[in-house]
């Protein structure tokens, strides 16, 4: 979940669309449309998970991750620094990094986000609930401190296409995970849970 790098685009949006040429100004209102974006977002997978259930979900949101963040990447790849340093898209290339890093919050928000917090309470047998949840909450902190902190240090060596190439990379290989490792929950009793 956090490999994709989610929680880049929520701790350093500012910074980011500063970067790629918006004002000040607007960078702080793209991340509120972004935030709202993505409340609307969560508020779509409570009407649908239990309709149409978990892992089909996730695979649309890690299809549509994949395929927005390589536009990202696409977007960030056709910049060029200028004399400061600063990468300049062009007015195109602005518009769809913008896009398509919304469409990617939404997919986001809509599967990986919400979906996987609502797995993890069923996926567990009734014996190591407790202790799975904990491992697994655990875990997903310490990648989200982990793609944190890296991002600075990406940013300065690879720059931004880098950094998002990575994270399309990891949205890709969801889409298998997907559906090589990921068991459908919907409308089984806790008690089923066999690990």
């Amino acid at each position: 979940q956090q490999l994709v790098g989610i929680n880049v685009v929520f701790y350093y949006g500012a910074v980011l669309w500063q970067a790629v040429g918006f004002s000040e100004s607007d960078a702080l209102l793209i991340n509120v449309l972004s935030g709202a974006l993505s409340i609307g977002a969560c508020l779509v997978t409570v009407v649908l998970i239990d309709r149409i259930g978990r892992k089909p979900l996730l695979w649309v949101g890690s299809v549509g991750m994949a395929i927005s963040l390589a536009l990202v990447t696409l977007a960030f790849a056709s910049g060029s620094l200028d004399a400061g340093g600063k990468l300049q898209l062009s007015d195109s290339m602005g518009v769809l990094a913008l896009v398509a890093a919304n469409v990617y919050v939404i997919f986001f928000n809509m599967s990986w986000g919400p979906v996987m917090w609502v797995m993890l309470g069923e996926m567990f047998p009734n014996q190591i609930r407790g202790s799975g949840l904990a491992v697994a909450g655990a875990a997903q902190w310490t990648a989200n401190f982990a793609i944190t902190v890296s991002f600075p240090v990406l940013l300065g060596s690879i720059g931004l296409a880098g950094a998002y190439g990575i994270y399309t990379v990891a949205a890709v290989l969801s889409v298998f995970f997907v559906l090589r490792f990921v068991k459908e929950t919907k409308g089984k009793e806790l008690e089923q849970m066999e690990g």
